[in-house]
């Protein structure tokens, strides 16, 4: 691209070059037909300062000002540089700010008026103008000349600056584009990682469970250890479903279909809700943790999905965490609208384990996603010890979703 810029560089200053000479030798020719070429040591000097003129030009890309001063100051001395003086104004017109074109113009115009003073027109002068004639005929002739080239440049350089803000423009929204599918993706990354966090957590929560109660209970018949590594075997398979559906997701992006995202044909699977917390509670209690529900929702009022699915996710981490950090211990889960435009949702749990309990380790992330969900959903969440009845201390999670009435 550079060598292409280069060559194209070269055959416009070739191009420059041959007409501000071809101009030279068109008016060089026109004044010996009509005899009035002067001297000869005039008609050397005419030609060495046009040549000095033409061979100019090859810096007016580099200095378009000084080659445009030059080229004007030459035109005081003969007119062989007409030529090449057009040209350098063309240039300073396309590269330099209109102010600095003015003034090549207005020195352009006052180096006519020592031409015409000494190199008078003798058809001007037949026609009976005197030397302030033949000075204001020389101004405006010269202002005649240069008006078009310069008025030419300085459209190209309109054009070229439109053609540059455009470009930029173009490359500034290509930019921000980029930014904001860069964040879209942030965020989806960030919305898989909460979901895989809170669906596998619950899942591996149970299997650990249960894996527990088979390395306590030694005494358990076979029919119960087949029972418990059956229900362990069915968490297993749910786990591994839910990750091959969220990473089907991941590959497919925003608005695709997974390639590994479940049978063939087969779309998502439906997002969970408050009519699914009592399934959720049912696994809970079979994996040996006491769980107590508490629904006082208003019978024949639907929670909105995009609630239900975030009350779904707040009871499935508070009764993850009661799993690991408080196994054995009662779990009290409570469903009831606050007002008349919130959902509010409980989860409450003695803290330590029961003799004999392990606790599992945590990632200390969950309710960290769990407080961004609900605040997303436009909610408020609330978390941490608080005194119990008897005297204890209970850990409690609650959160406020918006359910206004319908």
């Amino acid at each position: 691209m550079r060598w292409r810029g280069a060559r194209r560089d070269l055959l416009v200053d070739l191009t420059c070059l041959s007409l501000a000479f071809f101009t030279a030798f068109v008016l060089g020719a026109d004044a010996v037909d009509a005899g009035r070429q002067g001297p000869d040591g005039y008609v050397l000097a005419c030609a060495l300062l046009t040549l000095a003129g033409c061979v100019a030009l090859w810096q007016r890309r580099a200095r378009p000002m000084a080659v445009a001063l030059f080229e004007v100051a030459l035109a005081g001395f003969t007119e062989y540089v007409a030529g090449a003086m057009l040209i350098a104004a063309f240039g300073v017109a396309v590269h330099r700010p209109w102010r600095q074109v003015a003034l090549v113009m207005g020195v352009g115009c006052v180096a006519a008026v020592p031409y015409a003073l000494v190199r008078p027109d003798p058809d001007l002068a037949e026609a009976g103008f005197g030397p302030l004639g033949q000075a204001v005929a020389g101004v405006a002739l010269s202002f005649l000349l240069m008006t078009p080239p310069v008025a030419w440049g300085m459209v190209v350089r309109a054009r070229r600056e439109l053609i540059d803000s455009l470009r930029e423009r173009a490359e500034r929204a290509e930019a921000e584009a980029l930014l904001r599918a860069e964040q879209i993706r942030g965020r989806e990354r960030e919305d898989i990682a909460r979901e895989m966090h809170d669906v596998l957590a619950h899942r591996i929560t149970l299997m650990s469970l249960h894996a527990g109660a088979l390395e306590l209970r030694r005494d358990m018949g076979a029919e119960e250890v087949a029972k418990v590594a059956g229900t362990i075997r069915t968490s297993a398979h749910q786990a591994l479903e839910d990750l091959r559906e969220i990473l089907g997701v991941l590959r497919a992006g925003p608005g695709g279909e997974g390639r590994e995202g479940g049978r063939a044909g087969a779309g998502p699977r439906p997002q969970p809700g408050v009519a699914d917390i009592a399934e959720l509670v049912s696994e809970s209690r079979a994996a040996g943790l006491p769980v107590l529900l508490e629904d006082r929702l208003p019978a024949g009022e639907g929670v909105p999905p995009s609630v239900g699915r975030t009350a779904y996710r707040v009871v499935q981490e508070g009764l993850t965490n009661a799993r690991k950090h408080a196994p054995g211990r009662e779990v009290l889960v409570g469903l009831a609208r606050a007002g008349k435009d919130e959902l509010h949702i409980r989860v409450r749990n003695a803290l330590g384990a029961r003799a004999g309990e392990s606790r599992l380790p945590g990632s200390r992330s969950g309710l960290l996603g769990l407080t961004e969900r609900v605040s997303l959903a436009g909610g408020r969440i609330d978390y941490g010890p608080r005194r119990a009845e008897d005297g204890g201390v209970d850990f409690c999670l609650e959160a406020w979703l918006p359910w206004p009435k319908t």
